[in-house]
């Protein structure tokens, strides 16, 4: 199966793909929030990736994946996750009739694990980090017969996330600034893929955990980098950062901008306040992301990515403590 880990990446790739990925995964909501436009200065609209099946944007990813990988005869698939990128996976297989392991870190978030678990996946708890779960994962594909879904390495993930980026530019033509979260980084190359096919000139800003800063400091200095990982916030929890989608957001990103564990807590209680949204970490970060740079996007048409909203408990208790849910206010 090389030729789909070499499967083009482009907008006509992403166009075909949307076909697959709406049978099964409706377009969601782009909203205009009126306190957010205030409290930043600069028009806010959210694109609500949370409100899809699994409850983040990774779901068009697998949909595209598992797809291509039943038309080719693959009966079973593995992967490694902390939680999200898994959760698609896991459901899309099942949607598609595949079997499904997905290796996680030890602790990881308990709600994502369970979700793992319903969707009817096998899952393998190995590691303490997200690249020494990806170790088990060699392993388990010398023992078994099962296609190795990489969460970043993978042309076809990346396409069909790129179909929530059509969605936009179709009900927002006049876009100026695209804020994504980054972890492994598929939607920020989604992101640059697709919307720069329709025009050059928007935006598109990273947003990345202080304490997982690997895509950041790969994006910094032009090159592959390992770096520490230690965030609370699952979906930037990569401690180094991969060769596919690097190659499209180390020369395509406009800003790259670093929030503090403090700040990404702020952000979750900010998604509750103007949103009434429940975002993990990750999902919420470009609302406060957005807040730092206020001055910048100052009159401009912005979308925030909501990426995800599969928090854990401990998470949304410690977030409601904050002043961003109480007053609307980070700090």
């Amino acid at each position: 199966m090389e030729e789909l880990k070499n499967y083009p990446i482009s907008i006509s790739e992403v166009v075909r793909s949307r076909a697959v990925v709406g049978t099964f995964v409706k377009p969601t909501q782009l909203l205009h929030y009126e306190g957010l436009s205030k409290l930043i200065g600069a028009q806010i609209y959210v694109k609500h990736e949370n409100h899809n099946p699994t409850g983040t944007f990774k779901i068009r990813g697998g949909t595209n994946l598992m797809y291509h990988l039943k038309q080719r005869g693959i009966e079973g698939v593995i992967t490694f996750s902390t939680g999200n990128h898994g959760l698609s996976i896991a459901t899309a297989a099942e949607w598609f009739g595949l079997a499904a392991v997905v290796v996680v870190p030890e602790n990881n978030n308990p709600v994502k694990n369970r979700a793992i678990i319903e969707s009817g996946a096998e899952l393998v708890e190995a590691g303490t980090t997200f690249e020494e779960a990806s170790q088990k994962v060699e392993q388990l594909c010398q023992e078994r017969s099962l296609y190795f879904a990489h969460p970043a390495n993978e042309p076809l993930l990346i396409n069909g996330v790129g179909t929530e980026f059509l969605e936009i530019i179709e009900e927002l033509p006049d876009i100026d600034v695209m804020l994504v979260p980054i972890g492994a980084g598929s939607e920020a190359a989604a992101a640059i893929t697709t919307l720069r096919a329709f025009r050059q000139d928007i935006e598109v800003i990273a947003v990345q955990a202080k304490n997982s800063p690997a895509a950041y400091n790969s994006w910094l200095r032009k090159e592959l980098c390992h770096a520490s990982n230690t965030t609370f916030a699952g979906g930037f929890a990569t401690g180094k950062a991969y060769e596919v989608p690097f190659e499209i957001y180390k020369n395509g990103l406009d800003e790259f901008i670093l929030l503090t564990e403090d700040e990404i807590y702020d952000a979750i209680g900010l998604a509750l306040y103007y949103t009434n949204n429940l975002a993990e970490g990750a999902g919420a970060s470009t609302i406060m992301a957005s807040y730092r740079i206020r001055e910048r996007l100052k009159g401009k048409n912005v979308v925030l990515q909501m990426s995800g909203c599969n928090a854990s408990p401990e998470e949304i208790r410690e977030a409601c403590k904050r002043r961003a849910f109480h007053a609307g206010e980070p700090g």
